[in-house]
């Protein structure tokens, strides 16, 4: 009996021996990252620079110890669902979603993968999410507040151009996005006594032109051009053309002040998407985005580009030179 004993004792060691080897021997799952974008895969994007160096931050190595899928829509809105699908059929285990459309189609696709959305827009007032403190459900992320900063850069056009009293805003009329926006600017113009003009596009290729010889024979004194996965792949052709029609414009991201707007004021995008990076860690290591709250941006940026300033043959007050958290010279 006792050897029989010893025996059964060394059978059991020797089996969970073998089962902890083969434990070992077995590949460890890398996590698969879904991330949809608007913009051109050919064009570089700063927010996905942003998020890889946030990865890096946090000792994720892509092909290494993390994966990520990246989609592209290239501005063509109706293409973002059947690439959020595609995402959730590889069944990765996190959706990031770079705009309302994509975040609408993830929530819409799947109630359990993990979803961490960057917006500009109110994710509650849009139905995202139910609240920024509890956003519920499979969703969380970050709100750049950009309609909230729709005040301010009027408030930084008159600082800069008091005479102002027309701005053309241009937007992009395929996405619910910019139509919001529009909206929140008119509210804001008509506090500040400013007359707005809605220069809609649909195709850039054939309604940019047009809009801007609208603005010039409205007499528009400025542009605002309103973020959207469209119309930032033509930002460098919009600069150009408020350059050549002498529009002093602003906008809603410093993509646009470095392909040549005059100015830009937002919420400091690559600090937002390297903190996003910060959520994909967190749900990796089991946390429910129902428990995480929607963050809204610590940073903003004001950047004036001089060259353009010059080329427009516009002098920027030093008081507002002064704000200034970027020149372009």
């Amino acid at each position: 009996m006792k050897k029989a004993g010893v025996l059964s004792i060394l059978l059991v060691v020797v089996l969970v021996a073998v089962a902890v080897i083969a434990e070992a021997q077995q590949p460890k799952k890398i996590p698969r990252i879904g991330f949809v974008s608007g913009r051109d895969p050919k064009t570089p994007d700063p927010r996905i620079e942003a998020f890889r160096q946030g990865l890096w931050d946090f000792g994720y190595i892509e092909g290494k110890n993390i994966l990520v899928e990246f989609r592209y829509f290239e501005g063509n809105v109706d293409r973002a669902p059947a690439l959020v699908a595609e995402l959730v059929q590889l069944k990765v285990d996190i959706l990031v979603s770079a705009n309302l459309v994509t975040s609408r189609a993830a929530k819409q696709a799947t109630k359990t993968i993990p979803i961490i959305m960057v917006t500009n827009l109110d994710p509650v007032a849009t139905g995202i999410v139910d609240s920024l403190a509890r956003p519920g459900a499979n969703i969380t992320g970050f709100t750049t507040l950009a309609r909230d900063l729709s005040g301010k850069r009027l408030e930084l056009l008159m600082e800069a151009f008091p005479a102002i009293s027309r701005a053309g805003v241009l937007w992009d009329t395929n996405a619910p996005g910019p139509a919001i926006a529009f909206k929140e600017y008119e509210a804001a113009a008509r506090a500040l006594k400013i007359q707005l003009q809605s220069l809609q596009v649909r195709d850039p290729n054939s309604d940019l032109d047009g809009a801007f010889k609208a603005a010039a024979n409205a007499r528009s004194d400025a542009l605002i051009a309103i973020h959207s996965a469209l119309i930032i792949r033509y930002s460098k052709r919009i600069a150009d053309l408020a350059i050549k029609n002498r529009l002093p414009s602003i906008s809603e991201g410093r993509d646009y002040a470095e392909a040549g707007a005059l100015m830009s004021y937002a919420a400091n995008a690559a600090e937002t998407w390297r903190r996003a990076v910060v959520y994909v860690d967190k749900i990796l290591k089991g946390a429910k985005p129902a428990d995480l709250p929607v963050e809204q941006p610590m940073k903003f940026e004001f950047v004036i580009n001089l060259k353009t300033a010059k080329q427009i043959g516009l002098t920027i007050p030093p008081n507002v030179l002064a704000r200034a958290d970027k020149v372009i010279r």
